[in-house]
């Protein structure tokens, strides 16, 4: 179960026309998930904000000075905690998730769904990927193509290891969750046992776009050896070709 724990929000412009905005955590399973938004200023100046964190009211001030929010983003069935905080504040905002979060969330308002062969608004400025094979859930990827950065939110978690208590950390080791070599949870990446190729062949995708960088919605953001990240990071599906 999902808990919001209160935070001041951080924001921090990490390129041109790019910011994450560092939150409070959320209690999952017993554990502090840290959280964090990504917000893209698109080429038509509206804003575009990946995985909403907690509105209040000096982020909302800090939000308004950047530009129109044009677009939220629900990319996977776990990061919905707030969008109905932020539909309330920004009620000409479209909000665009995956069919799984769709179907959780019915008393909320969709423009339209992340599916693999969505035609989106922004994908002058933002390609997408949704991210396949697993029947317990799919995410939404993201690649800002002027900053070449990645955006996912559960694909990858990276922790400090100081974020977590001693048994805390000794689990999430175990887990595969923990900076410098963190990657998707173990749970999630047993249930690719039967579609690993799948997998695979989004992963090759993703490091075709040839990131720079990687923001992920829990832990350390990658800022430099993105693509030697992620190789080790899908280790577990396997060998990729060099690009």
């Amino acid at each position: 179960m999902l808990q919001a724990l209160s935070k001041a929000a951080q924001m921090i412009e990490i390129d041109s026309n790019l910011w994450v905005f560092n939150g409070g955590n959320v209690s999952f399973l017993s554990f502090p998930f840290s959280t964090r938004m990504t917000v893209v200023r698109l080429s038509d100046g509206r804003l575009w904000v990946h995985s909403p964190i907690e509105l209040s009211s000096s982020l909302q001030q800090q939000i308004d000075e950047l530009g129109e929010v044009g677009y939220l983003v629900a990319p996977n069935h776990l990061h919905h905690l707030f969008i109905q905080q932020w539909q309330e504040q920004y009620p000409d905002a479209l909000t665009y998730g995956t069919a799984q979060v769709i179907k959780k969330r019915q008393d909320l308002k969709f423009e339209n769904c992340l599916a693999a062969s969505s035609q989106l608004p922004w994908e002058d400025d933002i390609d997408h990927l949704l991210f396949t094979g697993s029947a317990v859930m799919q995410e939404s990827v993201f690649f800002h193509q002027a900053s070449r950065t990645l955006i996912v939110t559960d694909l990858i978690e990276n922790f400090a290891p100081q974020h977590f208590s001693p048994l805390q950390r000794n689990i999430a080791k175990v887990v595969g969750i923990l900076a410098p070599n963190g990657k998707m949870p173990l749970d999630w990446r047993l249930t690719f046992q039967f579609n690993k190729a799948e997998a695979k062949a989004h992963m090759a995708h993703i490091l075709a776009w040839q990131p720079q960088r990687v923001v992920m919605a829990h832990g350390e953001m990658i800022e430099q050896d993105a693509d030697t990240f992620l190789r080790r990071s899908f280790n577990w599906l396997g060998s990729f070709a060099p690009q």
